[in-house]
């Protein structure tokens, strides 16, 4: 039997952030019609504002605790954007800012300025946050009786987390 040598921690762990936005992303195209509208309450968020939610939270997490690698937040923080597509434009942007921030902070031995005591912190802590969220967009969906199923998402959703990449 073969094994194969341990790829660096580093890149293990920027590539779970990065299939964290591949599945976000997924999970917003495998929308129903209609879906971005949907709430869980009235008063309370649409599943569009929570993507954009988590678009900011990326941005100002980078803005608050890696500032010298520059850029300001977008000043909307819930913001109901309608178009699928400018929503998964915003998250492959944002993550590739948090992704380049983190490996910046690295890179130059910086601190982070506001939290975390290591930038890989922050990282598992959007992480966290944006799975959070994933749940409560399907729940939302749930409520307003237009569920999406993991049949039906499983493989986009799921299965980009246990897909094996190294044979």
């Amino acid at each position: 039997m073969t094994t194969l040598p341990d790829p660096p921690l580093l890149e293990v762990l920027l590539d779970s952030w990065d299939r964290n936005n591949a599945i976000l992303v997924n999970l917003l195209r495998a929308l129903p019609e209609g879906a971005l509208e949907v709430r869980a309450r009235e008063d309370g968020p649409s599943v569009a504002e929570m993507f954009t939610h988590m678009h900011y939270v990326r941005l100002v997490s980078v803005f608050e605790n890696a500032p010298y690698f520059g850029g300001e937040p977008p000043e909307v923080e819930w913001l109901h954007e309608r178009d699928v597509d400018r929503i998964a434009h915003m998250l492959n942007d944002s993550v590739k800012q948090v992704r380049d921030a983190v490996l910046c902070t690295l890179a130059t031995k910086q601190a982070m300025r506001e939290l975390y005591d290591h930038p890989i912190l922050m990282l598992q802590h959007l992480i966290w946050h944006e799975g959070y969220h994933h749940g409560q967009i399907k729940l939302a969906l749930k409520l307003a009786g237009r569920p999406v199923a993991d049949r039906d998402v499983g493989r986009v959703t799921w299965g980009v987390w246990m897909r094996k990449t190294r044979t």
